[in-house]
C-alpha cells in the first residue's frame, strides 16, 4: 500500500492500522428499530448499512441494504419487522490493531463498512471512503469541503 507521508498531521510512517484513521461512518441501529426505519435511514442517508448494537454498545450483528431486500423478497412487512429481524449475526468487524492491508483485501472481497470493536462493543466504523483518504494521506476535515 502506497501512502501519502509528510502531510502536517499524518504520521510519518503513513497510515498502518484501523487505529490511525477517523472513520466517518456513525450511524448505528438497536435491534427494536423498525425495519421501515431503518430502511429509510439507508436511503435517506445514502448509508449501505451500519451495526446493529446493544444497550452497552455490544456488536450484535449488522443490518445493509441487501438484508432489507431480502426481508422485502419474502414478504416481510417492514413496519412490523425490528431491525433484529433482519439483521446479519454472521457479520464481522475489525480491532484497531487491524492493519490497514487486511482492511483493504475485505473491501476487495465485498465488504462496504466494517464495524470497529472494541473489548467487544462498537467504537465506530470505517468504510472504504475512510481507507481511500487514509491512503491519499487526508484527514477527515477533506470531507468538510463537499
Amino acid at each position: 500500500m502506497n501512502v501519502v507521508t509528510g502531510v502536517a498531521g499524518n504520521p510519518a510512517e503513513g497510515y498502518q492500522v484501523v487505529g490511525d484513521i477517523v472513520g466517518t461512518a456513525i450511524r448505528q441501529f438497536k435491534p427494536e428499530d423498525s425495519a421501515m426505519d431503518v430502511a429509510i435511514e439507508m436511503v435517506t442517508s445514502h448509508v449501505g448499512g451500519a451495526p446493529v448494537v446493544g444497550e452497552d454498545y455490544e456488536f450484535l450483528g449488522f443490518i445493509n441494504e441487501g438484508d432489507v431486500i431480502r426481508a422485502i423478497d419474502k414478504g416481510m412487512d417492514l413496519k412490523q419487522a425490528r431491525a433484529g429481524d433482519i439483521m446479519n449475526t454472521a457479520f464481522v468487524g475489525v480491532k484497531e490493531d487491524t492493519s490497514l492491508s487486511c482492511v483493504a483485501r475485505m473491501f476487495e472481497m465485498g465488504f462496504q463498512i466494517l464495524p470497529v470493536v472494541q473489548d467487544g462493543k462498537v467504537v465506530r466504523s470505517i468504510t472504504r471512503h475512510d481507507l481511500l483518504r487514509a491512503q491519499l494521506g487526508l484527514g477527515p476535515s477533506v470531507d468538510e469541503g463537499s
